[in-house]
């Protein structure tokens, strides 16, 4: 019975038979929940004066967890989002013992009092096109590493790729077809696949890339051959921001990451008259809620839906964006 209370057995089997075994979940959210008990483990551990191993299922109160959750953000000055976030793994946690082990249905019911906190969401940040073209220019394509960052940063604003996607790129996944476009197979989240269209000079860059490869290798590679990280792309991302801003200097009032250049593509895809919808697919959004941010956030967007609806303004019949040659063109060189 002792055994049965113990915190560690718990953890295991949450760990590789719930989140591996039933759920199937992706590595990265995997080590998500992973890093949220490498947190509080540790913690919990110095507030009850035992070895991890020893930690008892009840160890983990609702006070504990709350004194942890204010650790996360006074000690470690962690957001308030990722605040949400541990918490999420330590509701999941509980919700797998209490449904498991009868004797824990309290303490479940005890974990889950404790809330999430409300926070007030960023403007999503995004580039205008002269800042994105000006980061575009900023590797010397005259080397091979420069070469290589510049495929790297066309394809991330062509594709709106999250960057755990664009490690993932394998050489296969990119097909080319006869027009010199192409596609590219994105593995997404929750194991979700979906294609975007490539450009004739993104497909250029890429094949470069490419050339006398395994088909099966990952496309993206580093200085020493090996596949390229998530942390070496936002490296790579950051270093080339830094001559940019002496190009742009209204580059210096951003913080640019890769998932910057991800909204910097939704937004110019919105400009161009995409359809929201449109943007969801290509962005692999499971809601379209989500990429309504963008049109919430777009003040072009805004202006041109506020001129539209002026009384004063005297309107046209407008054209069907079928009947649009330079969006219609716009589309079939995407």
């Amino acid at each position: 019975m002792a055994d049965h209370c113990l915190l560690s057995p718990w953890i295991r089997r949450f760990l590789l038979e719930h989140l591996i075994g039933e759920r199937n979940l992706s590595r990265n959210t995997q080590q998500s929940y992973r890093d949220a008990l490498r947190q509080l483990l540790p913690f919990a551990a110095n507030q009850r004066k035992k070895s991890i191993d020893r930690l008892h299922v009840d160890d983990l109160s609702a006070d504990l967890v709350r004194a942890f959750l204010a650790h996360l953000e006074n000690a470690r000055r962690c957001s308030i989002r990722t605040r949400n976030q541990r918490l999420a793994t330590i509701h999941a946690l509980a919700r797998f013992i209490g449904e498991r082990s009868p004797e824990h249905v309290h303490w479940l019911g005890q974990i889950r009092t404790v809330p999430f906190k409300r926070y007030e969401k960023n403007v999503l940040p995004y580039l205008e096109k002269e800042e994105m073209d000006a980061l575009l220019a900023a590797p010397d394509q005259s080397t091979r590493q420069g070469q290589r960052d510049y495929a790297i940063l066309l394809f991330l604003y062509n594709s709106g790729a999250r960057v755990s996607e664009a490690v993932r790129v394998s050489i296969e996944d990119v097909q080319a077809d006869p027009t010199g476009s192409g596609t590219v197979k994105l593995h997404g989240k929750g194991q979700k696949v979906r294609f975007c269209p490539l450009w004739r000079k993104t497909m250029r860059e890429l094949s470069v890339l490419a050339e006398d490869r395994s088909t099966t290798g990952t496309l993206f590679l580093n200085r020493s051959g090996q596949a390229l990280t998530r942390f070496g792309i936002h490296t790579l991302v950051e270093r080339h921001v830094q001559f940019a801003v002496k190009q742009v200097p209204s580059l210096k009032a951003k913080r640019i990451s890769p998932h910057t250049i991800r909204h910097t593509t939704a937004t110019h895809l919105l400009r161009a008259g995409v359809d929201i919808n449109t943007i969801r697919c290509w962005l692999g959004h499971v809601s379209l809620e989500t990429t309504n941010v963008y049109a919430e956030t777009d003040l072009t967007v805004k202006a041109r839906a506020l001129a539209a609806c002026d009384p004063g303004t005297e309107t046209s019949a407008k054209k069907k964006w079928r009947d649009d040659p330079s969006l219609m063109s716009f589309l079939r060189s995407l």
